[in-house]
């Protein structure tokens, strides 16, 4: 009886120990702090803005910001969180634009080439400013965890994120390689298009 006890609490010990050393990649939390507590420096490479007019006669800037370090989305560690970008892509019907990440009317999000940068807090800005020639503004529509969830998600389409964290397959039936099969790509920032500069 005694030896039954003792195997009894071995096997519940290692049971616990097991729940205890889960890896992050899997970890499902609720209530996150996004990393957008630090301040979000984009680069403007022209001074067009969704909805506002282009003053008359006024040049296009391309002068960047001051570069500031860029942000390290811990969203992009966790298969949880990538999975949610994903599913969360489809239903703010990001798709109808970019397709599946090889794009449409807008850019294709599976290159290498990223007209206003590959950063983490350059793609956050693209999707809370919006972009012109048709990218919306999405600022106070997306809470922000779900913004960090689409820009880990984006970033992986390429490569970016951490190759074992990243989804394995898409949702739907058919679809583009998996997050998880891609090479990571060595991003460049292409020139804007003519079309985005003013007139």
């Amino acid at each position: 009886m005694q030896n039954r006890s003792h195997k009894l609490l071995l096997l519940l010990a290692s049971g616990v120990s097991v729940l205890a050393l889960c890896c992050k990649r899997e970890e499902r939390t609720f209530r996150v702090p996004a990393p957008s507590a630090n301040p979000v420096y984009s680069v403007q490479l022209v001074t067009l803005r969704p909805g506002t007019t282009q003053p008359a006669g006024a040049p296009p800037t391309t002068q960047p910001a001051t570069p500031s370090p860029p942000i390290n989305n811990s969203y992009e560690e966790s298969a949880y969180a990538l999975t949610e970008g994903q599913r969360l892509y489809n239903a703010y019907n990001c798709s109808g634009c970019h397709a599946h990440g090889g794009g449409g009317i807008g850019p294709p999000l599976m290159d290498d080439l990223w007209v206003y940068g590959y950063q983490p807090e350059q793609i956050y800005s693209t999707i809370v400013q919006g972009r012109p020639n048709g990218m919306p503004s999405f600022m106070g529509r997306i809470p922000d965890y779900q913004l960090w969830q689409l820009v880990a998600f984006v970033r992986s389409m390429s490569g970016q994120a951490k190759q074992d964290a990243s989804p394995g397959r898409e949702d739907h039936m058919k679809g583009a390689p998996p997050p998880n099969s891609t090479d990571k790509a060595k991003p460049q920032n292409s020139s804007v298009p003519p079309s985005a500069e003013g007139p």
